[in-house]
């Protein structure tokens, strides 16, 4: 049975221990790639961000179910996260209506560069898709 969810969610704590801290000002690309010293711990901590603060919209392991955009399909790489930065920094409305709230209110961008990590991980892309 395939479950997804969609609606309101409050945001989340994210437990960010032993993550590098990144400072105030935002990275235009993700710090956390593969090549970086602390990449598995940013996966792991992604994926427990992602399923508290970003399932409930975007679905159970980034598959969506049609209202939220399937974050799979977001491209790997500097591309993929200047949308990403753009949408988590900025949110995103149309005709006046809060269709993703801006997540840097809530989140830092630790947590939030910490999903990026996870989603790339389960990314079309990756998988082959």
């Amino acid at each position: 049975m395939v479950v997804h969810g969609h609606g309101n969610v409050t945001p989340q704590g994210v437990d960010l221990r032993g993550l590098e801290t990144l400072g105030e000002e935002w990275r235009d690309t993700n710090p956390y790639r593969e090549d970086h010293p602390q990449h598995e711990l940013a996966v792991d901590i992604g994926s427990s961000a992602y399923n508290q603060n970003c399932a409930a919209c975007h679905g159970l392991e980034a598959k969506s179910g049609g209202i939220a955009p399937d974050l799979r399909e977001l491209e790997n790489g500097d591309y993929g996260d200047e949308w990403y930065k753009e949408r988590v920094v900025n949110g995103a409305v149309r005709d006046g209506r809060v269709l993703m709230p801006k997540m840097a209110d809530y989140l830092s961008q630790e947590a939030l560069w910490a999903i990026r990590t996870w989603l790339e991980t389960v990314s079309m892309e990756t998988m082959g898709q």
